[in-house]
């Protein structure tokens, strides 16, 4: 549906936080092609970001910072966040995953937005680490400010099951936890969770808390690794990393942190890392005490076998950072 001249009737001004990611620019973009009107907040010097998006260098961890250099003191419709603590780790996730956020939701109510759409994440089902609580501290916050709200919270992303390709490719084992059937999950690629993240702007349906994965059946590491196995015409072969191994390292790190912040935030990554070794990435349902495959909606397109292909075939791999496992 459009007005005269082809601009389209639902066409917002939009406040993108965290676009110099890769799901953020994927967000941008979806934005863009929907019409809308996008000003993203970005470090200085950002680049790669679609063109017809606004730039504004902004710190957005400082207050001042986000209504002189972001806002403004002009009017927005909608607040898009993609914005999220780069390690996890408690000092980082309270900073970023809580406090920003609520400095730019003070700011965006200043500005006349109505209704924010923010990218959570579906393990914050059953918290147990520091960023789980940060983000759930923020989404009561949002859900409390009277604001239409997205809470937008994805499976798995394509780029934390990929860290293993190079070396199946080199003819090494897949590293499994456990005998890789412990977790499942039906990851999302960024191009289809940036038009979802999209699509809860025009779609009033789409309110509230929204678990979201991709397209496809659930699967496990151990199908996962098939895969990769298949495609890059090597024999199966696996490693087996105990959840024991896991536990003992958390331990005794958790110990040694008492006297060392940075061992006590190391910590804190090798317990996030036993979290995704033993947890499922998807819907859990109170009911039957279970991860739920068949309750977790799917969207778009894309699937990991596609991804993986088109990677091997020599596509670009995007740098993983902080989500490579291995």
């Amino acid at each position: 549906m459009t007005e005269t001249g082809g601009r389209p009737l639902y066409r917002k001004r939009v406040m993108l936080l965290g676009a110099t990611g890769t799901i953020g620019r994927a967000a941008a973009q979806a934005l863009l092609d929907d019409g809308h009107e996008v000003v993203c907040l970005v470090r200085p010097g950002a680049k790669n970001l679609p063109d017809g998006a606004v730039l504004r260098s902004c710190q957005v961890t400082n207050p001042h910072a986000l209504r002189s250099d972001g806002f403004r003191e002009e009017p927005f419709d909608v607040l898009v966040s993609c914005l999220a603590s780069r390690t996890g780790t408690s000092e980082d996730a309270w900073a970023i995953d809580h406090a920003a956020h609520v400095a730019a939701l003070a700011e965006a109510r200043r500005a006349g937005v109505r209704h924010m759409v923010l990218l959570s994440a579906i393990c914050v089902q059953k918290p147990k680490l520091a960023f789980q609580h940060a983000k759930l501290a923020f989404e009561k916050v949002l859900a409390e400010s009277g604001l239409e709200y997205s809470i937008v919270r994805p499976t798995a992303y394509f780029k934390s099951m990929s860290g293993q390709i190079a070396r199946v490719r080199e003819g090494k084992p897949f590293l499994l936890f456990g005998d890789g059937r412990l977790t499942a999950t039906k990851p999302i690629s960024d191009a289809d969770l940036g038009r979802y993240l999209a699509l809860c702007i025009r779609d009033p349906a789409l309110r509230g808390i929204l678990p979201i994965g991709g397209p496809g059946p659930a699967f496990t590491p151990r199908e996962q690794a098939g895969w990769l196995f298949e495609m890059l015409g090597q024999p199966p072969r696996y490693r087996s990393v105990p959840v024991a191994m896991l536990d003992a390292i958390a331990g005794t790190l958790s110990a040694l942190g008492a006297v060392s912040p940075k061992l006590r935030a190391k910590a804190e990554l090798a317990r996030i890392g036993r979290y995704y070794a033993t947890e499922s990435m998807l819907v859990w349902n109170d009911s039957s005490g279970r991860y739920d495959a068949h309750s977790t909606p799917s969207f778009g397109i894309e699937t990991l076998r596609d991804h993986y292909a088109a990677i091997i075939a020599g596509a670009p791999q995007q740098d993983l950072g902080a989500h490579r496992v291995f």
